[in-house]
């Protein structure tokens, strides 16, 4: 059985991919897996790979990686418009900054997680882009990640996905609560 994966092709947007759960089985799902690795456990892995990402896009972005940073955001504007819940885009804006930090380790190990982390609490995030405050709160930090990231600034660009994360992280508190 295939599952549909968002991809994001360097300078071409988002694309949807067929993926067979074979692939979930991979070294990283596999360790997550062993680990019995909860939400938490996560979001806190997330923070690492993804407040770097944006530190080192800040500093490595080339023209064609902010646009398509900015073609992800308009893209998550349309989804939501169109009544969709614009997972793809949003998923595709982070992986925009994971290839603008032009590290090929880094943009292998963010691939391989949102695979597992998308597929395996896609329930979850449903209630996160449930609540239109939430996106509007979502689309407003992806800018200002963006903002940061086109103006040079790692220490902005890091607090800023910083704020993001956390921001996720409290909803899923929450919502645990």
């Amino acid at each position: 059985m295939s599952l549909p994966l968002s991809a994001l092709r360097q300078g071409q947007g988002t694309f949807v991919k067929a993926q067979d759960r074979a692939a979930l089985e991979g070294p990283l799902a596999k360790a997550m897996k062993d680990q019995d690795a909860s939400l938490q456990d996560l979001l806190e892995v997330r923070m690492g790979l993804e407040c770097n990402a944006a530190a080192l896009a800040s500093k490595r972005a080339d023209t064609s990686d902010l646009k398509a940073m900015t073609r992800s955001i308009e893209e998550m504007m349309a989804e939501i418009k169109s009544g969709r819940m614009g997972t793809e885009a949003d998923t595709a804006f982070h992986m925009a900054i994971a290839y603008a930090g032009k590290n090929s380790l880094h943009i292998l190990i963010m691939r391989n997680f949102y695979d597992y982390l998308f597929l395996g609490i896609k329930e979850n995030l449903a209630s996160l882009y449930e609540t239109p405050e939430n996106i509007e709160i979502i689309l407003k930090q992806h800018k200002a990640i963006f903002d940061a990231i086109k103006g040079r600034d790692p220490e902005a660009a890091y607090a800023a996905m910083h704020e993001h994360i956390s921001y996720v992280m409290d909803h899923f508190r929450r919502q645990a609560e």
